[in-house]
């Protein structure tokens, strides 16, 4: 029997749910476990991996769902709060990867080895550069009257866009970090598999929100 349009629809939300709050048990779960691995401390390079994952798996993907009307963890505070709690992620994740990319850099330079020399180093750099970037860019939207031939609603669905893109950047260089020689000696098995599918499925999740915020606008726009 064919389902009707209301079941379909608390279906798909469900679905969303579901999915979200998967988003969030990923986000925070994925840099505990490279906590543990790297042991913070143990040495510089030890704080390079949890810095990036603090980053990109925990901080960028808080601060994405954090616009997200079924798992938004602040979904009922107002929009203003949810903006300043947007900021405040994104700039400490913007931090926290300028030290990790750093730390990494000066690691390097005190064991005589070159600098991003490989995809995941030329990854990283980027994503980090991407990330400041969209910072900067961040800033047309608090002073939207500097850019007077674009409407608010074009700059926040531009703003969206390309913030996509920069986590996927930031997902792909932590994908290509545990293929690297530390992670793959450290982890093995069923275990890096299943390491590798934590930043597929945030991606995933913020790619679904994204588009649904896109088919949002266009919808209100007839």
């Amino acid at each position: 029997m064919a389902l009707t349009a209301e079941t379909e629809s608390r279906l798909y939300r469900s679905l969303r749910v579901a999915s979200g709050a998967a988003a969030h048990l990923v986000a925070l779960g994925f840099p505990a476990a490279v906590a543990v691995l790297a042991r913070p401390g143990s040495s510089l390079f030890s704080w390079h991996p949890l810095l990036m994952a603090l980053a990109f798996s925990f901080l960028m993907t808080e601060a994405l769902l954090i616009f997200s009307p079924e798992t938004s963890l602040l979904r009922s505070f107002s929009r203003k709060v949810r903006v300043r709690a947007h900021w405040a992620l994104q700039l400490l994740a913007l931090l926290c990867a300028l030290l990790g990319l750093g730390i990494i850099t000066y690691n390097k330079h005190l064991n005589g080895k070159g600098h991003f020399v490989t995809w995941h180093g030329l990854m990283g750099l980027l994503a980090v550069l991407y990330a400041g970037g969209q910072c900067a860019g961040g800033v047309l939207l608090l002073y939207p009257k500097l850019m007077k031939n674009w409407t608010l609603a074009k700059l926040k669905l531009y703003h969206a866009t390309s913030g996509l893109v920069g986590y996927l950047l930031g997902c792909a260089s932590l994908m290509l970090g545990m293929c690297s020689l530390w992670f793959t000696t450290t982890v093995t098995g069923a275990s890096w598999y299943l390491a590798m599918l934590c930043p597929l499925v945030t991606s995933l999740v913020i790619m679904n929100q994204v588009s649904n915020a896109y088919l949002y606008r266009k919808r209100s726009q007839h």
